[in-house]
């Protein structure tokens, strides 16, 4: 039995799931130098957010090949805040997980390019300064 006609299409598949889902996380907040604290606080927490975008030129079709801006803009400096002043925060980090875009995708494609319905998964960690 010949397996080359089912391997080729499994490795396409693979290849195009590995780039569809290698752009979907970013990290817009990362202290890379690690600081030790004296207080021993930690903060985090993480929640749903709406990423949704619009067409810059919402007409069906065309909709598809111009650009899209987001409807509400994640701002790594709000979710900070929630930890305290940002000035007694060290070790930050904030994650942005698009992973959930991608079968809402389909939204994209019943609005005919104007409208994409996205919900992403926000999350934040820091230590507080002592």
């Amino acid at each position: 039995m010949n397996m080359a006609p089912l391997t080729r299409p499994l490795a396409r598949l693979l290849v195009a799931i590995a780039f569809l889902l290698s752009g979907c996380v970013t990290t817009p907040v990362r202290d890379d130098v690690r600081q030790a604290t004296t207080s021993g606080r930690h903060c985090s927490g993480s929640e749903w957010v709406n990423d949704s975008s619009l067409a810059v030129l919402p007409v069906p079709v065309v909709a598809f090949f111009v650009p899209h801006f987001d409807l509400h803009e994640i701002k790594a400096d709000e979710y900070l805040k929630r930890c305290g002043d940002p000035t007694n925060l060290v070790n930050r980090t904030v994650r942005v997980d698009r992973t959930a875009c991608i079968p809402l995708g389909l939204t994209r494609i019943i609005t005919l390019g104007v409208f994409q319905y996205c919900t992403a998964h926000v999350s934040w960690e820091a230590d507080l300064k002592g």
